[in-house]
């Protein structure tokens, strides 16, 4: 039967939370934010002297109210060739029958953590990693799947890999989930972090060096928090590519996020943090103002998506797209809202 980390003893508690990555050096109010304020810090000596013996690979999956998916993206990662893992799965406050999915596999590499209050995708993925004193850390959305040969072929190259190598991503299926139909093969390309996020957050597997020198996901985004994380892992180590295609990642209505607010708030904080990096590429860099512009005018803010679009055609004035969502957004917001949105459902038959 899986762990229920959170429904057990505060000593087996203190057992299961060996965050041996100096928890203690974060301030008192982050650790009660996080939910560890009271926890034991255990190094890796006496997790040694204690005749513990860590898995490999840790795999982290937060979920939230998606029970009907669950099932298949921890069957995924059970059927893997590489067998040395733990799942740790984040219940971020479910309501639907999450808990009695989960409770379905009688697995003991599977260890639940219940949360008491949301703390969102970026939040749960924390948790996650302050519980896992693996080597090697993975990361699985809860409507994703892997592969067979995914973690066989990382944990291959990442061992044979420098120390500066910090994590190895794989190719993906972007996949409808309804029908099953592939919209496309990404295989992302060793292109400067900067000038695209070419990492999908499922396909990724990171040395937990990357967390200690390079902290962990910034919760105060409410999106494109896991595009932070690579940017500020690829200024101290690298990324290793395998080009097979080992996940599959699924569209659908429940995944398509229409909350503009914090899609804009996510890329606002973005550029505040790395716009001059972004500057140096002159076709992403308009690409993202054209983004923000169409997420401005859904949201019903036509003036500032309208000012979006002007930039993005100063920065690039041969992209076309520019035009057309400018002079779309002149049918009011109500209408350019809808032609978006009709465009995504589309997208995911």
């Amino acid at each position: 039967m899986p762990t229920d980390i959170l429904e057990r003893g505060p000593e087996s508690i203190a057992k299961i939370r060996r965050l041996n990555f100096c928890i203690e050096a974060l301030p008192q109010d982050s650790k009660q934010q996080l939910g560890f304020g009271d926890c034991q810090v255990r190094t890796d000596l006496e997790i040694k002297e204690g005749g513990l013996c860590m898995p490999k690979v840790s795999v982290i999956i937060p979920t939230h109210n998606r029970a009907e998916f669950l099932c298949s993206a921890i069957t995924s990662v059970l059927n893997q060739t590489f067998q040395d893992f733990e799942i740790i799965i984040i219940d971020d406050v479910s309501k639907d029958h999450t808990r009695e999915v989960i409770a379905n596999f009688n697995d003991t590499r599977l260890k639940v953590i219940h949360n008491q209050v949301s703390k969102g995708a970026a939040g749960a993925r924390n948790v996650g990693i302050m519980n896992s004193d693996c080597e090697y850390i993975a990361f699985l959305d809860d409507d994703d799947e892997w592969l067979p040969e995914k973690l066989k072929m990382q944990t291959f190259l990442l061992d044979n890999s420098l120390p500066e190598v910090g994590g190895v991503c794989t190719g993906c299926f972007t996949i409808a989930k309804v029908s099953g139909r592939v919209l496309s093969i990404d295989n992302p390309g060793m292109n400067n972090i900067y000038k695209n996020n070419f990492i999908t957050t499922s396909s990724v597997l990171l040395r937990r060096e990357c967390f200690e020198k390079c902290g962990l996901f910034d919760e105060s985004m409410p999106t494109s928090s896991d595009y932070d994380m690579w940017i500020r892992i690829s200024k101290i180590f690298s990324f290793r590519i395998i080009k097979n295609t080992l996940v599959n990642y699924y569209i659908h209505e429940n995944r398509l996020t229409l909350n503009y607010e914090k899609k804009i708030r996510g890329i606002e904080i973005l550029f505040e943090k790395y716009e001059d990096f972004f500057k140096k590429d002159r076709k992403e860099y308009s690409e993202r103002y054209l983004c923000l512009g169409v997420l401005y005018c859904c949201k019903g803010e036509l003036q500032k998506g309208r000012k979006a679009f002007s930039k993005s055609i100063r920065i690039n004035p041969f992209e076309i797209r520019n035009y057309f969502n400018f002079i779309l957004s002149l049918l009011g917001a109500e209408r350019f809202k809808k032609l978006k949105e009709a465009k995504e459902k589309m997208f995911i038959q």
